[in-house]
């Protein structure tokens, strides 16, 4: 049995609804993010996991309990909030601590469990300090270490990183994947940073409208998208339009404007019209007169990024965007003629039907 379990669950605010009918289910010790838009439901979702809104239909289970009746104190679940929530009258160990305090845990119990989670979060030698004598990446590892050291089942995340500067986001998503991994807490952080998302999780749900578009690895979501949705929300990519000719055993033959591309179709039941997808870091410049090219355009803009060097060319198949590593060599300028190559198998192909839900 899944250590968490949302059956059914439901939220409606009137006519409006905020999730229809999702069912999830997340391991022991596992680490997944909700990953979606603003308004598809994600938040909402945590909301009901933690209690604070009730589910219009549906069941949550936790480690074989029904919580979903359970007062949110009752739940044996830390919540990290986009705000981090912290007292600013109080110290650090007093933030820390006011959750044991509330459960009336003994001072001496206390002050070892406070010291414990402002270590594991590499903030010892802080807890004198208030709030706002904090930096920002300081206040959210307090927040944490809140959370933690009430020793919780369940951790949710709530966007607890939205509120800092990239790099320093990038170094906490390092940070609290260890701490998480460490402590071997259940995690559900809601996001919509692609990258933390990626970067942190076992797995991912993407949520589009309310229900969950795809649940996999963070590399099947990026590497075998499994709706148009996830495709074009999860990192950047092509997207071209086409109509199938044929569907052989193992691909499908697609007419994208003049030319007839071979794409893996993966088992799928693909006929009609389709979209075709590649990833931009999937394409590269063509060899001189080499012929591997398959197709010709211009390079309408280049753009410099450090690692890469991301371009636009016009092709007869539309626009297509290229990502280039930097080996230190610039690639041609703008203007240019260029080929474009890639491999059969870095080509994505889904039927249109399925962005609107009904394929």
């Amino acid at each position: 049995m899944s250590f968490l379990t949302l059956q059914g669950i439901s939220k409606r605010y009137g006519d409006f609804t905020a999730i229809e009918q999702l069912d999830l289910s997340v391991e022991r010790g596992e680490f997944l993010s909700l990953l979606g838009p603003s308004g598809c439901g994600k938040t909402t979702t945590l909301q009901m996991i933690a209690g604070f809104v009730a589910p219009s239909t549906g069941r949550v289970t936790l480690d074989g309990r029904d919580i979903t009746q359970l007062r949110p104190e009752k739940r044996g679940i830390g919540v990290v909030f986009q705000s981090y929530a912290l007292f600013p009258h109080m110290t650090v160990a007093a933030n820390v601590g006011f959750g044991l305090e509330m459960r009336k845990m003994p001072r001496a119990q206390r002050a070892e469990r406070i010291a414990e989670a402002l270590a594991l979060v590499r903030l010892s030698g802080l807890d004198a300090r208030y709030p706002k004598e904090l930096s920002g990446g300081q206040r959210q590892r307090v927040a944490i270490a809140r959370a933690i050291a009430m020793q919780p089942e369940l951790l949710l995340l709530d966007e607890p990183m939205s509120n800092l500067d990239a790099k320093l986001r990038e170094e906490m998503h390092i940070e609290l994947r260890a701490i998480q991994k460490r402590l071997g807490i259940t995690t559900i952080l809601v996001t919509h940073d692609q990258v933390e998302a990626m970067t942190m999780s076992d797995r991912i749900a993407v949520m589009h409208r309310g229900t969950i578009a795809q649940l996999s690895t963070p590399f099947d979501a990026y590497e075998r998208p499994a709706t148009p949705f996830a495709s074009t929300f999860l990192g950047r990519t092509n997207s071209l339009a086409g109509e199938v000719l044929r569907r052989n055993p193992r691909c499908a033959e697609v007419a994208v404007a003049s030319t007839t591309l071979h794409v893996p179709h993966e088992g799928r039941e693909v006929a009609g019209s389709v979209h075709v997808y590649i990833r931009p870091e999937k394409m590269r410049l063509a060899n001189g007169d080499a012929g591997d090219a398959r197709v010709h355009g211009r390079i309408a803009t280049r753009v410099f990024v450090g690692n890469q060097w991301l371009l636009v060319v016009d092709t007869e198949l539309g626009r297509l965007h290229v990502a280039q590593s930097n080996t230190g060599a610039p690639p041609p300028e703008e203007g240019h003629e260029v080929g474009l190559a890639w491999t059969d198998d870095d080509l994505r192909v889904l039927t249109r039907e399925s962005a609107h839900g009904h394929a």
